[in-house]
């Protein structure tokens, strides 16, 4: 890795920090060559403070270091993207992020149909909202509906129909959401219950 560190004037460039799990950014700070050296040294994000003048790695006062997954320059060798392993809050006021948002997991579309069905279970008695009459069936109704959709989607994998296969694995996924929520969870549960079965591995 080549990192341009004179291209700008005061020898520093951005370092954009990344939970390595959740793919959110946590923080922006700057790294001189020493600061790129220790934080290689040491796999801890050391970034150097324009206000005190020095080196400083992030959590030694507070605790809430950041191991490094890994480190990647961009195109033009002049930026930074860190990412890590948070050991509490970025922000030195408190939240996960330095923009004042969670650090949680976000699917895309799959978070917000999670939404959706929080929304029909809150209101069990939503006219015309098929996951409401779920919730009004009780889990008993929610957890079959997911067994016949799991049965469906390995009738269909024996085939060679891939748009029927994908339709039956939507529906798995989908009533499989519902019952997690019927359960009191979400995807993000889910998530974390993997991760807890796998070492994250920086060399990976």
């Amino acid at each position: 890795m080549e990192l341009d560190f004179k291209k700008y004037k005061d020898g520093l460039i951005p370092a954009i920090v990344q939970d390595a799990m959740t793919k959110n950014v946590l923080m922006l700070g700057f790294m001189n060559e020493e600061a790129f050296s220790k934080t290689q040294s040491t796999n801890l994000a050391t970034f150097y403070s324009r206000s005190k003048q020095r080196l400083w790695t992030k959590g030694e006062e507070t605790g809430n270091y950041m191991e490094v997954v890994s480190l990647k320059e961009d195109c033009d060798n002049d930026t930074l993207l860190v990412q890590v392993n948070p050991k509490g809050p970025a922000c030195h006021k408190g939240p996960d992020t330095c923009w004042n948002e969670k650090n949680i997991s976000n699917f895309g579309f799959i978070s917000y149909l999670e939404d959706v069905i929080q929304d029909r279970k809150d209101d069990p008695n939503h006219e015309k909202s098929y996951v409401s009459s779920l919730f009004r069936r009780g889990i008993n109704k929610i957890a079959q509906k997911v067994g016949e959709e799991a049965v469906e989607v390995v009738i269909e994998a024996k085939d060679d129909d891939d748009l029927a296969f994908l339709n039956e694995s939507a529906d798995l996924l989908f009533h499989f959401m519902v019952l997690l929520q019927a359960k009191g969870f979400r995807m993000r549960d889910v998530e974390r219950t993997l991760q807890s079965r796998h070492k994250f591995d920086r060399n990976e």
